[in-house]
């Protein structure tokens, strides 16, 4: 199979029927072969409804339904652990991602050999100050934090090759950091192509303004996930040790102080620079036995199961 879409959805009923129609007509027109997986994050409208008719009528349509909304980032995951394709192409069901850019994007992955092409919605039809203007700041704040030279992190139409979405771990809402999971876990060839952003036709927006807070934080997290996820002793013991030694260092001082060259002055207790020593030894304790501990639940974890899927189709 040439082309797996994965499309998460929520509350989607008045454009699904018109995407699939759309994505048909350039499957095949370009005589791909291919599979359409909808992923219905406890939709509350009649998506499912339109899904199962979908199905009826063309086999390639298959579904996933969560019991109740678990987030685009868990949609995508189970997406991706289903898809079949050498090619993935994820995009929102919303219409503003245009399904003509379907073969380009594929060709990308296919002839010029990226293991992901990220699409840039350069002209946008959103709100400047609501959402153009913050998305412009996280984007930047994400190129100089992550070392992924892209202009749109957040565009939820992508390729990948299927080598990539099996090596990589989409939880949380990390959907924003795809590329920086494919750096991480080794498949640098990461492009980018400008791609048609349309108005969107039916519904509403499903994410608030908290979706750049979340982002921001979610970008600590995986940075500091990615250089120290495996090794949380190297960065907590490290500190750890480092104040311990400060502390000890100022304790040590005060007692010479006060055994050997003044032992006429303040009682050390009097003096500020003991309670400094005494807090940095108790802080470098606590990160010490935090890095320890991390390394504990490391070594001793069990995967848990992200979200809980109530339905199939065709799979």
């Amino acid at each position: 199979m040439e082309i797996s879409v994965v499309i998460p959805l929520l509350n989607e009923e008045d454009s699904l029927k018109e995407l699939y129609d759309w994505i048909v007509s350039v499957m095949q027109s370009n005589s791909f072969s291919y599979e359409l997986l909808f992923i219905d994050d406890g939709s509350t409208d009649k998506s499912w409804d339109v899904i199962i008719a979908l199905s009826e009528t063309n086999p390639c349509v298959k579904g996933i339904r969560f019991l109740k909304n678990f987030g685009k980032s868990q949609a995508l995951h189970a997406g991706f652990e289903k898809a079949q394709g050498n090619v993935i192409i994820t995009m929102d069901a919303d219409l503003q991602d245009n399904p003509e850019e379907i073969p380009d994007l594929y060709k990308m992955i296919v002839n010029d050999g990226y293991d992901l092409v990220s699409g840039w919605k350069k002209k946008r039809y959103d709100s400047y100050f609501s959402k153009n203007l913050p998305s412009k700041l996280f984007n930047w704040v994400a190129r100089r934090t992550s070392g992924v030279k892209l202009n749109d992190f957040n565009c939820g139409l992508k390729a990948y090759s299927n080598d990539v979405i099996k090596h990589i771990d989409v939880y949380g809402e990390m959907h924003r950091y795809i590329p920086l999971l494919a750096k991480n876990a080794g498949f640098s060839n990461i492009g980018e192509k400008v791609v048609k952003h349309q108005a969107r036709k039916y519904g509403t927006t499903k994410f608030g303004m908290s979706r750049f807070t979340n982002g921001f934080l979610d970008l600590i997290t995986i940075s500091f996930i990615s250089r120290f996820g495996k090794r949380p002793m190297h960065l907590f013991g490290s500190l750890g040790v480092l104040m311990f030694i400060i502390g000890f260092g100022f304790s040590f001082y005060l007692g010479v102080d006060k055994l050997f060259i003044n032992p006429t002055g303040r009682l050390i207790t009097e003096r500020p620079q003991f309670y400094i020593a005494l807090a940095t030894m108790v802080i470098g304790s606590q990160l010490f036995i935090a890095g320890f501990l991390g390394e504990l639940i490391l070594r001793s974890k069990r995967q848990q199961q992200r979200y809980f899927i109530k339905d199939h189709l065709n799979l």
